[in-house]
């Protein structure tokens, strides 16, 4: 199975975005993204304890500083239940790093780098658990999965483009909302099934202005207050994607690939935070916009997405329910 497949199999959505990259950005993009789904697949387990979790996450962090094998981690998952696509990218893990040192070595240092970090606050919160007291406590999780990643792709984009690099000191701030934005939807949108493997990413303080536990977010009896905290978690997610919009728009229009690598997604998340605003739906099922809108934004936005007016427009469009 080779690169693009592995990329596909574990989110066609962010395929879409990715394979539109520049060729050089598009193979260094999809390597990272695949790194990290590693990450994932080792912290979001379901059959390992936190401990084993912990253990494997530092150990592949020393297997991307060099300091250990791969073999150490691959004999582990030969077993591993393949059903999860991110047991697929993990077996495959050696041919990724394979590919990885083929790159330039600037390129390498940067995924490698922000690789590293995102797994050692995966580790760090795998470590703490299912404890998040309050909006801080959530922006710190989202930064480490998310936010780095903004800044991965940044630096990444500020190699290949003069344009963009002399812009990284104003964007990479955005950067890190633009993660942030990305991971918010996403916690709205999965709120159940995290809930389900036992984690809740809601600030325990927004369930207390409201008198709510965790349990009483998904009982029908209280679904009036938990609408309320689904209002404080949107009202978040507007605010971060509000800057990724403004990220994007920073972008050179000529590097029309570069911002359709990024307005896929952006816009992805608008439409699913529409759907999922006031939706009782979302503490049943994972909230998801149809293939047809998926569709529709990516033909739109690959005609029309180097036009910064059009981009406010559209995001303005796309937010309404």
């Amino acid at each position: 199975m080779n690169l693009r497949e592995l990329l596909r199999i574990t989110s066609r959505t962010f395929a879409l975005g990715i394979e539109r990259l520049p060729r050089t950005l598009c193979d260094a993009t999809t390597i990272a993204y695949l790194l990290l789904r590693v990450s994932d697949y080792l912290e979001d387990n379901e059959e390992m304890n936190a401990d084993e979790k912990v253990s494997l996450l530092n150990m592949w962090v020393n297997i991307l500083r060099e300091q250990e094998q791969i073999e150490n981690l691959t004999s582990q998952l030969k077993n591993a239940n393949t059903a999860n696509p991110d047991a697929i990218v993990a077996q495959h893990s050696t041919e990724i790093l394979k590919h990885l040192h083929t790159l330039p070595y600037q390129v390498q240092e940067i995924i490698t780098h922000h690789v590293i970090n995102s797994t050692l606050g995966m580790a760090r919160w795998t470590r703490k658990g299912p404890d998040v007291n309050d909006e801080n406590d959530l922006d710190d999780y989202m930064f480490e999965v998310a936010g780095r990643v903004g800044y991965l792709m940044t630096q990444l984009f500020a190699w290949y483009s003069f344009a963009i690099r002399i812009k990284l000191k104003n964007i990479m701030p955005l950067a890190r909302e633009f993660g942030l934005a990305l991971q918010t939807v996403n916690v709205i949108r999965g709120i159940r099934d995290d809930y389900d493997r036992g984690w809740v990413y809601i600030p325990k303080k927004f369930l207390a202005e409201m008198g709510l536990t965790a349990d009483q977010l998904f009982d029908p009896q209280y679904r009036q207050q938990a609408l309320q905290v689904l209002d404080r978690m949107t009202e978040k997610a507007e605010r971060h994607l509000r800057h990724a919009l403004t990220y994007v728009k920073a972008l050179p229009w000529w590097q029309h690939g570069i911002r359709l690598g990024c307005i896929f997604p952006l816009m992805f998340a608008i439409r699913t935070l529409a759907v999922s605003r006031n939706n009782a739906e979302v503490f049943g099922s994972e909230t998801k916009i149809t293939r047809e809108e998926v569709k529709k934004i990516v033909i739109d936005s690959t005609l029309w997405g180097w036009s910064n007016l059009w981009l406010d427009n559209y995001y303005e469009k796309l937010g309404i329910v």
